[in-house]
């Protein structure tokens, strides 16, 4: 969902194709995928009605193209938590809450988590900005192995798309059914993670000993 051939590649043409996007976001977002048109779009762009066509084939693909570049934009925070979290318990409380927070404020993603475009719903999974985080938390798995702060006997590839599914639909049910009813089941849910990540604990040798 890039540029076509046929579109400029200049600084003068990605900047157009990011003004299209941009105003895809927005309008897409407030108004969902049905309500909008692509001359919509264009006009909110300050570009011609034909203009988007050189950058995207059709109303799906420029939705698409916005969509992960709005979901992009949500990760982004969450993947400055993955690099900054210094402990296995750390990453995974700043991951999935600094998600629910950021997704907020991007609306696009906010309307398809929501589940107000449920054409679309089951691709969010498969866009590129997914791949990215799933990447990048197989990458901090692997890291934390060799420290020793997750176990071994784990396949960094598959929690970690795993866990991303996971979160996905934990943000979705926060945006669904509210913070307070998602929330009384936050500890739970850490603990989920605490369990399949992290080394076993050494029993307290001890303890009972007179």
């Amino acid at each position: 969902m890039g540029v076509s051939e046929s579109a400029p590649a200049t600084a003068k043409g990605a900047r157009t194709r990011q003004s299209v996007l941009d105003a895809a976001i927005v309008r897409f977002g407030r108004e969902g995928f049905r309500a909008t048109s692509v001359a919509d779009i264009a006009r909110d762009a300050s570009v011609g009605a034909t203009v988007t066509y050189a950058y995207f084939p059709g109303k799906e693909a420029l939705f698409l193209a916005a969509l992960d570049e709005d979901a992009a934009a949500v990760i982004r925070e969450g993947l400055a938590d993955v690099s900054g979290a210094s402990h296995v318990r750390e990453l995974r409380q700043s991951l999935v809450f600094t998600l629910v927070e950021a997704v907020q404020r991007h609306p696009l993603a906010r309307r398809v988590l929501s589940g107000l475009e449920p054409e679309v719903t089951e691709r969010v999974v498969d866009i590129p900005a997914m791949a990215d985080l799933r990447r990048a938390l197989a990458e901090r798995i692997r890291t934390d192995q060799d420290a020793g702060l997750v176990r071994h006997d784990i396949d960094p590839v598959a929690i970690a798309n795993g866990s991303v599914a996971i979160i996905v639909s934990l943000v979705m049910t926060v945006l669904q059914v509210g913070p307070a009813a998602a929330g009384a089941y936050a500890d739970d849910v850490l603990a989920v993670f605490e369990a399949a990540l992290e080394p076993p604990r050494r029993p307290d040798r001890s303890r009972g000993r007179s």
